[in-house]
């Protein structure tokens, strides 16, 4: 039986997030991204704003002059005219469209980061579905997003009627002034108005950015049974792993088995560590580690080394260090020289001992 959706308890995986990540499902707030760009074409065009009328000013005076063609009444004449306007408002656009573009294109990337994608922009016609997309309206989802809509919408209106009030009398006494001083003082209160609204839009986005990454991380939770899955699909299966490292202990043992009647003298820790240790003067520059254990491992060369007869030495801080710091097959490093030749000079002192004896 499939598990269902209220099973899905556990978090994503990294490899759920980067295979979302691949097909373009990536958390991120459009809000956030339309927010910063209003916020920058607002001091934009509080910057850029005169060079955009001056530029206006100067389209209207060329035309009620004639400026930008030698007869306007004819039809070759009248194409320069499209020319001369655009060229005159780009002058004071570009810097605006820029700047905006840009600082869409900075926000954008700060969420997602560079990811180039094609995934979805493939047509998928199971989302043309009517039923489907009024499911979808009629979900719990969707009617979240719509009670969000409506709630931004309301704070908006609640901030513009509060800065409408505030300033009303500002607003009052705008028809008292000059043409210029009214348009100064109109274009200071949009200002005004627009950082306001700006500002409500930025926190609103960040909360929205917080909501859209909680939502893609429920979005992607698994069940247990899909954990289980995808950590097999990755580091294979489990009871195939624990058979090869029941094979890779068998036959570490048996080389261990097989080496360790030939050893010289086993040293150990005592019951934790057993390395046994071999020297051969005429084949050896210096003494050569050719079996080594911790716990079962080094219960089970005590094991051998008692049925060959091989001598047992207790050296605890020798044993530690020969474990961690070489490897089987390696040659005793030289800090460990003095202690291994004093164990080797003991050993074949009391094989000596023994032959004289059994003479």
């Amino acid at each position: 039986m499939a598990e269902s959706d209220a099973e899905k308890t556990e978090v994503p995986t990294s490899k759920r997030l980067q295979d979302a990540r691949k097909d373009g499902n990536i958390p991120k707030s459009t809000d956030l991204s339309a927010a910063l760009s209003l916020m920058a074409a607002v001091f934009l065009l509080y910057i850029f704003g005169g060079r955009l009328l001056g530029g206006i000013k100067v389209i209207l005076q060329a035309m009620l002059a004639n400026a930008h063609t030698n007869n306007p009444a004819h039809a070759n004449d009248l194409i320069n005219l499209p020319a001369f306007t655009g060229r005159m408002l780009l002058q004071g656009l570009v810097p605006l469209t820029l700047g905006v573009a840009l600082v869409a294109l900075i926000a954008t990337v700060c969420q997602v980061g560079f990811i180039v994608t094609t995934k979805p922009l493939e047509i998928d016609f199971t989302k043309l579905s009517p039923l489907k997309g009024l499911k979808n309206i009629l979900s719990m989802r969707g009617v979240t997003r719509l009670m969000m809509s409506i709630g931004k919408v309301s704070i908006i209106g609640y901030v513009a009627s509060h800065f409408t009030y505030s300033y009303r009398l500002e607003i009052i006494k705008l028809a008292e002034l000059p043409l210029m001083a009214g348009m100064t003082a109109s274009a200071e209160l949009v200002f005004k108005l627009s950082l306001w609204i700006g500002a409500v839009l930025l926190i609103m986005a960040f909360l929205d950015l917080a909501y859209q990454r909680w939502q893609h991380s429920s979005d992607l939770k698994m069940t247990k049974q899909e954990v289980k899955e995808e950590m097999k699909n990755m580091d294979g299966d489990p009871m195939l792993k624990q058979r090869r490292a029941r094979v890779a202990r068998q036959l570490a043992m048996q080389r261990t088995s097989a080496a360790i009647p030939h050893a010289d003298v086993i040293v150990t820790n005592p019951t934790h560590f057993a390395i046994a240790l071999k020297y051969d003067a005429q084949t050896m520059r210096s003494p050569k580690v050719i079996a080594k254990g911790a716990d079962l491992m080094a219960f089970r060369i005590r094991q051998i080394a008692m049925q060959h007869e091989i001598p047992l030495v207790e050296r605890k801080e020798l044993a530690r260090g020969l474990y961690s710091s070489v490897d089987v097959g390696q040659e005793v490093p030289q800090e460990h020289f003095a202690a291994v030749a004093e164990i080797l000079a003991y050993v074949y002192r009391l094989n000596r001992k023994e032959e004289l004896a059994g003479v």
